[in-house]
């Protein structure tokens, strides 16, 4: 099963009022569900884990530090030096 966000917009936007309803907008999105959002889907890790990247319209996105992971074998995921580094199983 997919993670999901904790409020579905698109679920609330059909339960809106019509289109040019009086005094009323056509979608109502709260503040408190966009806030449970955006605390759901923000990244809990450690400072020297992430690195801040340039995204689609020129917003900045925050990515997770791990190295690739490989395509064959048995790794686990150790630190050499102070790097994070796929190991061998033979190397633990």
């Amino acid at each position: 099963m997919p993670w999901q966000l904790p409020v579905n917009f698109s679920d609330q936007a059909g339960k809106s009022p019509a289109k040019g309803a009086k005094n009323q907008p056509p979608t109502v999105i709260k503040a408190s569900d966009l806030m449970k959002n955006f605390s759901y889907a923000a990244l809990d890790a450690d400072d020297s884990l992430i690195t801040t990247e340039t995204a689609a319209g020129g917003h900045q996105k925050r990515k997770l530090k791990i190295p690739v992971v490989p395509s064959g074998g048995t790794f686990v995921l150790g630190a050499v030096d102070g790097a994070l580094k796929w190991l061998t199983t033979e190397e633990c």
